[in-house]
């Protein structure tokens, strides 16, 4: 007995995500092909983007077997509004982080992404907003070193 709406097709949003993340994943692969490999002691440059385009594919191709076994699942009604809320953040961040700084284009990022989710609190999106600040600025700015002002003065 088949479950309500489901039809001899098979579950078409998981197989096309399996199918991309394992596109990905080879992609990936093929593009660091070049790269030495080297061993888990001795990690040469292709070693961490190997093993994670090997995982993604592993992942890839679970999903995507899920997805022939289940019945068929309608994809629905694409919504675009947080999909264009996210590009616009992400976007802001890459201009304004040259020219405005870490701190000022991090504040952008999340507090214009947070508005693709309708449930969204302030006081979070201000406490998060805090938090991964400072964390970003001492992980990526004074741990690692990434050349980009902290602030725009």
């Amino acid at each position: 007995m088949r479950a309500a709406g489901a039809t001899g097709k098979r579950d078409r949003p998981d197989i096309l995500a399996g199918g991309l993340m394992v596109g990905i994943g080879a992609l990936g692969l093929w593009a660091g092909r070049s790269l030495a490999f080297g061993t888990p002691a001795m990690m040469g440059p292709g070693f961490l983007p190997g093993v994670m385009c090997g995982l993604l594919i592993l992942i890839g191709g679970f999903v995507l077997l899920k997805g022939i076994a289940k019945p068929a699942e309608g994809l629905g009604l694409l919504n675009m509004k947080p999909l264009a809320i996210l590009v616009v953040a992400i976007a802001g961040f890459a201009f304004a982080s040259e020219t405005l700084g870490f701190v000022v284009a991090t504040v952008w990022l999340l507090v214009i992404g947070s508005l693709a989710d309708q449930e969204s609190r302030w006081k979070e999106i201000a406490i998060s907003t805090a938090l991964l600040t400072v964390a970003g600025a001492l992980v990526f700015i004074e741990g690692l070193g990434v050349q980009m002002p902290i602030w725009p003065f």
